[in-house]
């Protein structure tokens, strides 16, 4: 079997975590281990957690971080933890409101599985027919008009680097890639991505070749979203910091790497 840790970032989260919904899938689910990171809440969240990981203290695990250090922090650190247990084929993350239903574990899953070239799978938000993914009208444009920014900016046709489900298989490249804490708290997610780019040395086929996205059945706008409108604002700005920090950089020392080196 193979053996799964998923990543849950928990910030005041108390009256929104879904503790049955997880309860009933530990239950009913074999090789899915979790972990759970209170980043600094200052309501009962902690309380919350330590509830689950009594009930199945072999596939819960809680960490606390003292300070709210942000989302891509308590991602990281959750990462760590699951890296050191040894004890996984895959690692990711899920969001803790499970807008992504907890079954798209299995459906990212398969897809490593099936695809041994593929290093990691995106749960991506495509309003397909046949297909129940629902977005508030607002959110889902600026999106479409932050993903195209990323797009252009790693040079990847990624269509949504947001979504709050994704499975990594373990690999000493993504060790690499999580050794230092990110430079943004709100767009982890396409740090992420450009540090593989700069890992490969400015090689975006490498990376483009190791990514699936991966088309959810159901995604649903919970009520309660920490993310304002505001927020892509500071998206755009951090997006801009990733883009000196790692991609520039990359661009100028490996100039002479086509799109379709290996």
């Amino acid at each position: 079997m193979t053996r799964v840790t998923i990543v849950v970032p928990c910030y005041n989260e108390a009256h929104r975590l879904p503790r049955q919904t997880f309860l009933d899938f530990i239950v009913a689910s074999d090789g899915v281990t979790f972990v759970f990171v209170d980043d600094g809440s200052q309501d009962a969240t902690l309380t919350a957690l330590e509830e689950i990981s009594r009930a199945h203290p072999n596939r819960v695990h809680v960490l606390r971080q003292e300070r709210n250090a942000g989302k891509g922090e308590a991602v990281r650190q959750g990462l760590l933890h699951a890296l050191r247990r040894n004890e996984s084929d895959l690692i990711g993350f899920w969001d803790a409101d499970l807008a992504t239903p907890l079954d798209a574990v299995f459906d990212l899953r398969q897809v490593l599985i099936d695809r041994p070239d593929i290093q990691m799978v995106f749960g991506s938000r495509v309003r397909l027919l046949g297909r129940e993914v629902q977005r508030r009208a607002i959110r889902h444009y600026l999106g479409r008009v932050f993903a195209t920014v990323v797009s252009v900016l790693l040079r990847l046709p990624i269509y949504d680097t947001q979504c709050g489900a994704k499975l990594f298989r373990v690999t000493p490249e993504l060790q690499r890639v999580l050794g230092d804490p990110f430079c943004s708290r709100w767009v982890f997610d396409v740090e992420l991505l450009a540090r593989f780019i700069q890992l490969h040395k400015g090689n975006v086929e490498v990376v483009r070749r190791a990514v699936y996205e991966y088309p959810l059945h159901v995604w649903n706008d919970v009520a309660g979203s920490k993310v304002r409108p505001t927020d892509f604002l500071r998206a755009f700005r951090d997006v801009m910091k990733i883009n000196r920090r790692y991609l520039t950089s990359a661009n100028r020392e490996w100039p002479h790497r086509s799109s379709t080196e290996d």
